[in-house]
């Protein structure tokens, strides 16, 4: 019989990184080794004649820029205006996820904290110039305090992903994602109705009049 292994388990406290979540549609652009440009939802292949919000046609328009991320797959969320919880935009947006490939973070996060929090950073500096990345609230240990942190960042500053209008930022944020960087886990974690299954969360959302 052939011996199964053991594998090996990754420590709990060890750095994260943590960023918004933002409320919209799961997207991704596929550059192949051959040079195909694909456009995706979370579940299928799009095109501009059978897209999902105007991504795949968005992503057509944008081709020559997005080529620059390179060949693999490239996942981010499509959001703001008409999608979901719209974050008072008046355009969509495509943010990448991969903050270690397309963002500054680590000795530059302290920068970014310190900025104007009316003006917070995009995060973009690697990603092609049609692209935002979801922007890192805290990098460091992964433990319950420094999520609960970054909840409280969000619920007193608002979105750190919308534009910010008037002066304002949009107060009604969903959440956070964890990324445990041992593991290379994914997890998170929303502001309200986390302990809730996803529908009763909806339905909060709508009670709200959000």
């Amino acid at each position: 019989m052939e011996f199964e292994k053991f594998s090996k388990i990754a420590r709990y406290s060890r750095d994260c990184v943590i960023t918004e979540k933002i409320d919209g549609t799961n997207a991704q652009i596929c550059i192949t080794d051959e040079g195909d440009f694909l456009t995706g939802s979370r579940t299928r292949w799009i095109t501009p004649e059978d897209d999902n919000y105007g991504f795949s046609r968005w992503a057509n328009e944008n081709k020559e820029e997005l080529l620059k991320l390179g060949k693999g797959n490239h996942f981010g969320e499509w959001w703001g205006q008409g999608i979901q919880r719209e974050y008072g935009m008046d355009k969509k947006v495509f943010s990448l996820f991969n903050t270690h490939r397309w963002a500054k973070v680590g000795k530059e996060l302290k920068e970014y904290k310190s900025q104007d929090p009316k003006q917070p950073s995009k995060f973009q500096e690697y990603a092609p110039s049609c692209c935002r990345v979801v922007p890192v609230i805290h990098e460091g240990l992964f433990c319950d305090a420094n999520i609960q942190y970054c909840l409280n960042m969000l619920v007193s500053h608002g979105s750190y992903a919308a534009d910010i209008k008037d002066g304002r930022s949009f107060k009604n944020p969903e959440g956070v994602v964890i990324f445990h960087t041992a593991q290379g886990y994914l997890f998170k974690k929303t502001i309200i109705g986390d302990e809730k299954p996803k529908k009763s969360r909806e339905w909060i959302y709508l009670m709200k009049g959000a």
